[in-house]
């Protein structure tokens, strides 16, 4: 056997000692210790951020979701979403914004269908909601399309809505929008928030104790 026949079998030998230990490293070893940081260190937010009711997982606090009833506090619109026609077993959706300009006219009216259905859906007696009232949130999709939180102001535009509905105070419904409103992340990052899901989870509690 030559030299060069040698060689080449050595340098197959490294390459191959050099592939198994990266795949070692970086495919089994890397994985694991992030995973298993993350399950420390990080187990809620690794596992999805999920939030549960009645002992049952029920969603995500970072996916909105939509059709609510009346009766609970509805989430931002999602007209940026789209169905999926690859997997429909799964009636999975895809996220994404609707790409529309300001001056759209399609965009447009779906502003004034939003803000029109907002109003009607929310006048109840003695309650009547003036267009000016509406929230800009109230009427636009997210970027996504799955924002999970609305604004303060648009939570406080349904509660009278919401306790009508379920036969409560409008106060007891005011107390429950303030106790779930976030406030800026590190106090100047983003806007005061509501969570609509835990919001939602928290009116159904309150209702059941009646």
């Amino acid at each position: 056997m030559n030299n060069s026949v040698i060689n080449t079998a050595r340098l197959l030998g490294a390459g191959l000692r050099a592939l198994l230990v990266l795949t070692l490293v970086t495919g089994v070893i890397y994985p694991l210790v992030v995973t298993g940081i993350a399950q420390a260190a990080f187990h809620d937010k690794a596992n999805g951020s999920e939030v549960t009711a009645d002992g049952k997982v029920v969603g995500s606090s970072l996916i909105g979701q939509q059709g609510y009833s009346p009766a609970y506090f509805q989430s931002r619109p999602a007209n940026g979403l789209g169905t999926n026609s690859v997997n429909t077993r799964y009636k999975l959706i895809l996220s994404g914004a609707t790409n529309l300009s300001a001056d759209s006219k399609v965009l447009l009216k779906q502003v004034d269908d939003a803000r029109a259905k907002v109003v009607k859906d929310n006048s109840v007696p003695g309650y009547t909601v003036e267009p000016a009232d509406v929230p800009a949130d109230a009427v636009t999709s997210s970027g996504s399309g799955l924002d999970p939180a609305i604004s303060p102001a648009y939570a406080e535009l349904q509660a009278h809505r919401v306790a009508a509905k379920n036969g409560l105070p409008v106060a007891q419904v005011e107390k429950l929008v303030k106790d779930h409103t976030e406030g800026r992340t590190l106090g100047f990052l983003g806007e005061p928030r509501v969570n609509v899901l835990e919001l939602n989870i928290a009116l159904k509690d309150l209702v059941a104790k009646r």
